[in-house]
């Protein structure tokens, strides 16, 4: 949830920096840590799935109404989409006046980046549509909140890390404000809108989860933005956003046990 989502959303971050023509480094840096993500990822679903072969079977089939399905073939396809456009965009940035980068480069590097921001896009928000689609009451009521929360929280943390790379760049920062922003929003609806559905969001030790990380990501980010600067705004934005998503999956876990719970997600 958390790395593939970072990845997908900095390759969206690469296009659009490769098509405003912005420092041309930070494409490929953003481009370096989608890559990674994409590499990264497939073995943490493989360690969820217990086994190999799991993975392997689940490409067996395609089924558009399972959203485990389609998430296994939009991270193989955000694969084969990053790989060559971070190969590509290396070579445009370290080798600009060679042959290679002046006449082909751009024919093959642009479908390369146009599918994986696409596919990027789709990886950081699938993960919210994976959890709202199941009978699990904490997920269950918030379906239409998850996708947009995944998606945003990964647009900040793909944005964090580009500034903890060292990339000081305006666009960057209004990202950081926003993605923090929406991470307030989120925690304070979900305090102030209780139901015994999402009581796990609330109490024990997965609603300190989410109140830790929700406060760390979102008040506290701002506040760091503002007095400390953007790389302790960042750092505490990825911090707060992974415990939010571990968060999520405790509430999930705790909220599948609780009857009240899956009563009132029935209403």
């Amino acid at each position: 949830f958390f790395v593939g989502g970072l990845a997908g959303m900095a390759a969206a971050i690469a296009l659009v920096a490769r098509w405003t023509l912005a420092d041309p480094a930070l494409p490929v840096a953003a481009l370096a840590f989608a890559f990674a993500g994409a590499l990264i990822s497939p073995l943490l679903l493989i360690s969820d799935l217990g086994r190999p072969k799991r993975f392997i079977y689940m490409l067996r089939v395609f089924k558009p109404r399972s959203a485990m399905s389609m998430g296994v073939w939009i991270l193989m396809a955000f694969s084969a989409a990053v790989a060559p456009a971070f190969a590509l965009s290396w070579w445009a940035w370290a080798r600009p006046e060679s042959a290679l980068a002046a006449v082909w480069l751009p024919w093959l590097l642009w479908p390369a980046l146009v599918g994986a921001a696409v596919f990027g896009l789709l990886l950081a928000t699938y993960t919210g549509v994976l959890l709202g689609a199941t009978v699990v009451p904490a997920w269950r009521v918030h379906h239409r909140l998850l996708p947009l929360h995944f998606g945003i929280a990964a647009l900040g943390c793909a944005a964090a890390a580009l500034e903890i790379a060292g990339f000081r760049i305006a666009s960057l920062a209004a990202l950081g404000w926003l993605a923090a922003l929406v991470e307030t929003i989120v925690l304070a609806w979900i305090e102030l809108r209780p139901r015994p559905a999402d009581a796990a969001l609330r109490h024990g030790a997965s609603g300190r989860l989410m109140r830790v990380g929700g406060a760390t990501a979102g008040p506290g980010a701002l506040l760091a933005r503002g007095l400390l600067g953007p790389v302790p705004a960042a750092v505490a934005f990825l911090g707060g956003t992974l415990a939010v998503r571990y968060g999520w999956l405790a509430a999930g876990k705790a909220s599948a046990l609780d009857s009240h719970a899956a009563l009132d997600a029935e209403d």
